[in-house]
């Protein structure tokens, strides 16, 4: 018996030995309250510096308060954004009676009444980062756009108005400016040192005020998403830290304290919570900063060539020997890349030193490079290595785009938009990312006659599925006049199937 009681007590002993090794070996940082980061005019960031010095964890309330401090250090700033825009509501369906569950979130009354030019009041909710101690804020261009009044609840429960000092919806990020006193900066970290794996936290008031600036934490994910629908450059960091509507514009912050990305949207087939969270990268969001507030626009590197991923079929048919690079199909006249000499059928490896795995990631290097820079491409065509140096232009203004889009119009009968969360208030649906949504229809074409109305959800097109604005453009754009459009169309809660003649 004594024997026995001698072994437990030998093995719980053991136990305590070897957790004591285990936590002793295992270190996490974090910086305290009062990292700091100041931005001007001229918006020359601060590196962030640790003002808490690194503090092993050796147990499980270590690690419990690495998380709190985490917290605290990043919550004050973080903001509630409220926007009202007012709008002039020409049409209301007859599914209107019935309310959507989209009149809560933007607090929208119902049984507003019948007629048409009626004026209401739409109010939005979102989140957004403080980036400097003057007032720049850092959040999403879909929690801003088009809004009338903008004002912010801060941490304090101070309420300060807003001013919008640059939008782009090509990233869905905007600035905003708030005037106000002792605004606590967040310190921005590179997201580009970010490892899948990560923990992170997202903050930011989830579903209403009510629950402002509410903590949620999980990991990174992955990294580089690309293709989601939501932005026309896409470079997302994905999370399975709880993201809900209001978190929009809100940080996504590493163990550090550290702004590494800004809360954009969720992918759920409910509209509810279900690990799937995209942020637009800091580094992204920092750049587009800069430049909005230097300029008030964005400007983008343009090379002028379309291009395409290499699969296995295409890297045979070129005899590479990886299936790696870019390929390049057309060389536009007098661009950048006609006069640096690339041609059709060169593969694009590298970009100044550092590998290019695909369209997206060549497309978003060049867009994020200042035009007027030279870059050094190092492509393959016909068996050998090439170098190349090209001097980038800015992405022209294209008139003939407007014209194209009226053309297109015409021959379909209608236009469509991708869903935004104005067309979603608007038409009373949920504010999906990739839904493509139908805006105008012409009464009297072959569109209306078939039964087309606006609001009409695209779900797919001559029995191709839609899940972004620029695959229904793939599709109808090589249509012409005659041709059957066959359509599948979910209208209040039932789909629905069109065909007519263009």
């Amino acid at each position: 018996m004594k024997k026995s009681k001698l072994s437990y007590l030998f093995l719980i002993l053991a136990g305590v030995a070897i957790g004591g090794l285990v936590f002793s070996n295992l270190e996490f940082t974090f910086s305290g309250k009062d990292s700091d980061i100041a931005v001007t005019n001229h918006v020359n960031l601060a590196s962030a510096a640790d003002t808490v010095p690194d503090r092993p964890i050796r147990t499980l309330k270590d690690f419990n308060e690495a998380f709190v401090q985490i917290a605290e250090s990043a919550t004050p700033s973080v903001v509630t954004i409220f926007t009202e825009k007012t709008i002039n509501r020409r049409f209301i369906s007859p599914f209107d009676f019935f309310g959507s569950p989209f009149d809560d979130f933007f607090d929208i009354p119902r049984g507003r009444g019948q007629g048409n030019g009626r004026k209401e009041i739409l109010r939005g909710l979102g989140s957004g980062v403080i980036v400097s101690r003057d007032g720049y804020i850092l959040t999403n261009n879909h929690v801003v756009d088009r809004a009338d009044t903008i004002y912010i609840r801060t941490h304090d429960n101070r309420r300060v108005e807003a001013k919008v000092i640059g939008t782009d919806p090509k990233t869905d990020i905007a600035v905003i400016k708030a005037e106000a006193e002792n605004l606590k900066p967040i310190a921005i970290g590179d997201s580009d040192a970010l490892r899948v794996g990560e923990w992170v936290i997202a903050i930011g008031s989830p579903l209403g005020e009510n629950l402002a600036r509410t903590v949620t934490q999980g990991i990174v994910s992955a990294k580089g998403r690309a293709n989601v629908g939501l932005a026309d450059y896409e470079d997302f960091i994905q999370t399975d830290a709880a993201i809900n509507p209001g978190n929009s514009g809100g940080p996504l912050v590493n163990i550090n304290g550290e702004l590494v990305g800004i809360n954009t949207a969720i992918a759920s087939r409910t509209g509810g919570f279900q690990g799937i969270g995209f942020a637009v990268p800091s580094n992204m969001a920092q750049q587009i900063m800069q430049s909005l507030i230097k300029t008030g626009k964005v400007t983008r590197g343009w090379l002028g060539v379309t291009i395409q991923n290499v699969d296995e079929n295409i890297a045979k048919g070129l005899k590479l020997e990886k299936t790696e690079g870019v390929l390049v199909g057309t060389v536009v006249e007098n661009s950048p890349a006609k006069v640096g000499g690339l041609k059709t059928g060169d593969v694009i490896l590298e970009i100044n030193g550092k590998k290019i795995r695909d369209t997206v990631e060549l497309r978003n290097t060049i867009a994020g490079t200042l035009p007027g820079t030279t870059v050094r491409l190092t492509v393959w065509r016909d068996g050998t290595i090439k170098k190349l140096s090209v001097k980038l232009d800015e992405i022209p203004d294209h008139p003939v785009a407007s014209e194209q889009q009226q053309e297109m119009d015409e021959l379909l009968g209608f236009s469509a938009a991708p869903l935004s969360a104005d067309l979603a208030a608007r038409y009373r649906l949920k504010a999906d990312a990739g839904k493509v949504v139908i805006t105008d229809v012409d009464p009297s074409g072959n569109a209306y006659r078939a039964g087309l109305r606006n609001g009409d959800v695209i779900k797919a097109v001559n029995r191709k599925s839609i899940t972004s604005y620029r695959q229904f453009l793939s599709i109808v754009g090589k249509m012409k006049q005659g041709e059957l459009l066959f359509l599948l169309i979910e209208r209040g809660g039932s789909n629905v199937y069109f065909a007519f003649n263009l």
